[in-house]
């Protein structure tokens, strides 16, 4: 009896899930219209079945399970080796999944704790994996790598030659998957993330008394290549807003740091080269100490890159920092009641800002 009630109820909820975006005027069924927000329906109505349970949750005194919500992404994911996923894990895994997703070319992502310690990409995914690797090889020991490409075998030698937790991937190649197996304590996930290009996917949160449903943060904005009054959305233009312009490689760095900021834990700032970032400063109570924990972290000059800014900056010093840095452009969103007081800071150091009129909290 307790299967045919759910069964019955899962059927209930895909109707009535769908009928939230349906209109009817005079008997005339008509899909809701969408807004630039896209559709919050009335009712939250979620049906997703359990997977297996975890060991444990985040902590060993927290019972944890993990559900499903459809056919997809790590519902549907094969462990080829290493010991059952953890809460954890999970967590790490999806977060190096979404940023190496970001981007097109062969590209690996280094992530603790849900926050990216190296992020690059090249012309080979080996390559990328290396690179990603170095930037802080000490927060690297023991993170979770995400890939955006098949793992092959020049992948799976670098991978293997330090002690790496787990490896997202959307495909392994055979003799990869042979030179991995060397590493009993790793594990190795397949994953199908093909549904994420859903533009209606909304990410789902809860809190004492009840649910916050919002749409998922994605970085359209960096779709396309960058440049002074480009409308990277509908009323989302990117301004130069210095005396100086950025050059073509600031502005491919600039882009490149835009799109890990999105990723890390507010407030953070980003050091960035064209093709790999250069320093994180994440989830700090201020952005000016968000600078200086990214300067401290790098351990070596910052001379030459972009840096990005998930949010504005609500003072000057912030920036001062960045210029002492090496940075020579910044992007950020704008919108401060200190925005001039910012960009005279910028035109005093030299540096070429960009505003991005968006902003990409992450809490």
């Amino acid at each position: 009896a307790q299967k045919a009630f759910a069964h019955t109820a899962a059927y209930d909820t895909t109707i009535a899930t769908a009928l939230e975006v349906v209109d009817s005027v005079d008997g005339i069924l008509s899909r809701k219209p969408l807004t630039l927000d896209g559709i919050t329906p009335d009712h939250l109505l979620v049906r997703a079945a359990k997977i297996h349970d975890l060991r444990y949750g985040e902590n060993p005194h927290q019972p944890a399970a993990f559900y499903a919500e459809g056919e997809w992404g790590f519902g549907t994911a094969q462990v080829l080796q290493g010991k059952a996923l953890s809460f954890t894990n999970l967590l790490d895994l999806d977060a190096a999944a979404r940023l190496a997703l970001e981007f097109t070319d062969p590209t690996a992502v280094v992530v603790k704790h849900t926050n990216p310690c190296g992020v690059a990409t090249a012309s080979s995914l080996a390559k990328a994996y290396v690179k990603a690797r170095e930037i802080d090889p000490l927060s690297a020991f023991g993170g979770i790598v995400g890939l955006n490409r098949t793992l092959d075998v020049d992948t799976a030698v670098a991978i293997a030659e330090t002690f790496i937790e787990c490896v997202v991937t959307p495909k392994v190649d055979d003799d990869a998957r042979e030179v991995l197996s060397a590493k009993k304590n790793l594990r190795l996930v397949v994953a199908d993330f093909a549904s994420e290009s859903d533009s209606n996917r909304k990410d789902v949160r809860s809190i004492m008394g009840g649910w916050l449903v919002q749409d998922r943060d994605r970085v359209t904005e960096a779709d396309t290549v960058w440049s002074d009054g480009l409308e990277v959305s509908p009323g989302t233009v990117l301004r130069v807003v210095t005396k100086r312009q950025p050059t073509n490689e600031e502005w491919a760095a600039l882009r490149f740091a835009w799109r890990v900021c999105a990723h890390v834990k507010s407030n953070t700032i980003i050091f960035s080269h064209v093709d790999q970032i250069a320093a994180v400063g994440a989830g700090q109570m201020s952005r000016v100490d968000a600078v200086n924990v990214a300067t401290a972290k790098a351990g070596k000059s910052l001379s030459g890159t972009a840096a990005a800014s998930d949010a504005f900056f609500p003072f000057r010093d912030g920036l001062d920092e960045i210029a002492s840095a090496g940075a020579t452009a910044v992007v950020q969103p704008g919108g401060s009641v200190r925005d001039e007081e910012v960009i005279s800071a910028a035109d005093e150091h030299g540096i070429a800002m960009v505003f991005a009129g968006r902003r990409h909290f992450r809490h």
